[in-house]
């Protein structure tokens, strides 16, 4: 089975429905047929930023462009310094454990 894509103008209609309109997450969920975690999801990214929620496929926000330019700067002036991956940052950020951010700094 594919995974199914929305376009931005749906989500975005799917967020109004909820917040407008003030159809429940659950009602919404089953008159569009998408699972309540995912129109949740919708709802917070668009709370956070309208104007940038729902980029689309091969669209990236200008901070994730900065951030790419940023890594790769780096890996041209220090080749040989490791520069962590975003998944061993994100787990950093959020306070993973020692023993766990350990593994993922031998293995990565």
């Amino acid at each position: 089975m594919q995974r199914r894509k929305f376009g931005r103008e749906f989500k975005i209609e799917a967020v109004r429905l909820i917040k407008d309109r003030g159809v429940s997450v659950a009602q919404a969920s089953r008159d569009l047929d998408v699972h309540e975690n995912v129109l949740r999801k919708w709802v917070r990214d668009f709370a956070v930023d309208p104007a940038q929620a729902f980029p689309g496929h091969g669209q990236v926000k200008p901070e994730q462009l900065e951030i790419d330019k940023l890594r790769r700067e780096v890996l041209l002036r220090a080749p040989d310094c490791p520069v962590p991956s975003p998944i061993t940052a994100t787990r950093r950020m959020i306070g993973a454990p020692a023993a766990a951010q350990a593994g993922l700094n031998a293995a990565g």
